[in-house]
């Protein structure tokens, strides 16, 4: 037996790597024709270029290892039923099920790769490639959209009310630090009491590791007094009941923690499965919309299964015998399957959004049906052919 899973996994693995390093190699050579055209621009030169390729390949590498699993699977079990070896095999004593459990182990294995990936590498390598293009930026800063990220959190008062408190992020430097950030605060009527705005902020985890303190600079705090907050000789003077002030910097505490603020300007596919679970639980906790968060939160969660759908999608090419023809097609059939589940499981995350779906549910539905639909594939065949 140990003979019998060396041939199956050093087959596959073989067959996968090369199918991957294609593919990482296709995307390298497109980016560096992408970014090639910058060159020369503030300093950027081509060491730099191939700096950022390489930051570049984490992602790709993430979204198109389920599809080189599937298609280095595909040839390595084709090539074995064409040369007869898995024939052989089955004569001697490898049934369907041991089969399948020897490729389930082989996707265990890809899973936990994915889980890594997805987890750890993405992140580093997204923020990696953010501090990496500052450099060369003339924005110093990776520009959130028109009107940046937007934070919110409830600060309680020692009388039982809150003030609610609204966070916008122009730009993010790294992981702790963002340029053009404003804030603002409102009593409970929806009154605006205070707008800070400041050129940039550095985040630090707070003394009693409860929230964090937001260290500001070139700061303009403007405060508006209402007539419960004014006192007695500001009335009397008639003093102007909103009061402006620069400084250059200005500590600020909230309950805004670098982690919930790196996930709200980060893209929801480059985020670790923990800080998409913060963030949802921080939307949800301020009364915001945080569905789009829990799709790709699930997503995430079920996509290192994505792996043992595609062994099992690759499973029944084992079984079909080349001598009766169309093995081409059908391998050709099989990558077109692949990509047919990569396309619904992104349609189902918009349908999922726009048709309020469970998102559990949006997310783990299409490998549901395509595991079924392998798993009935391989039953047919082990039976009927």
């Amino acid at each position: 037996m140990r003979t019998v899973r060396r041939l199956i996994f050093g087959t596959v693995v073989r067959h996968v790597a090369l199918v991957a390093i294609a593919f990482s190699a296709l995307f390298f050579f497109i980016d560096f024709v992408d970014e090639v055209r910058n060159l020369g621009r503030l300093g950027y030169q081509l060491h730099h270029v191939l700096w950022t390729c390489v930051l570049m390949q984490g992602s790709h590498l993430y979204d198109l290892f389920p599809i080189s699993l599937l298609i280095g699977a595909i040839l390595a079990l084709s090539r074995l039923a064409q040369t007869s070896e898995f024939t052989i095999l089955r004569t001697g004593g490898l049934g369907p099920g041991r089969a399948l459990g020897l490729l389930g182990l082989l996707g265990v294995g890809a899973a936990g790769l994915m889980i890594f990936i997805g987890n750890w590498y993405v992140p580093w390598s997204e923020e990696q490639l953010q501090v990496h293009k500052a450099q060369f930026s003339t924005r110093q800063g990776l520009k959130l959209g028109q009107s940046g990220a937007w934070l919110r959190e409830r600060r309680p008062l020692t009388d039982g009310g809150h003030h609610l408190v609204t966070v916008s992020v122009g730009k993010a430097m790294r992981q702790d630090q963002f340029g053009d950030v404003r804030i603002f605060e409102f009593d409970q009527a929806g009154r605006l009491l205070r707008r800070v705005s400041a050129r940039e902020a550095v985040v630090t985890p707070g003394e009693d590791g409860n929230g964090s303190v937001w260290h500001l600079r070139e700061v303009n705090d403007t405060v508006w007094l209402t007539h419960d907050r004014l006192g007695e000789g500001d009335v009397q003077q008639a003093r102007p009941v909103v009061r402006d002030e620069a400084v250059d910097e200005l500590a600020w505490q909230s309950s805004l923690t670098p982690l919930v603020v790196s996930a709200s300007v980060l893209p929801p596919d480059t985020m670790s499965t923990m800080a998409l679970w913060r963030y949802t639980r921080h939307l949800a906790s301020n009364a915001q919309a945080a569905q789009r968060y829990e799709i790709e939160f699930w997503k995430k969660t079920f996509y290192p299964i994505v792996c043992l759908v595609m062994v099992a999608l690759a499973l029944p090419f084992a079984y079909l015998h080349a001598r009766s023809g169309g093995m081409s097609l059908k391998i050709f059939g099989g990558i077109m399957l692949g990509i047919s589940f990569v396309l619904a499981n992104h349609i189902s995350s918009h349908l999922g959004l726009l048709h309020q779906w469970q998102p559990w549910l949006a997310a783990a539905a299409p490998s549901a049906l395509y595991l079924l639909l392998s798993m009935s594939a391989f039953v047919w065949l082990v039976r009927y052919r």
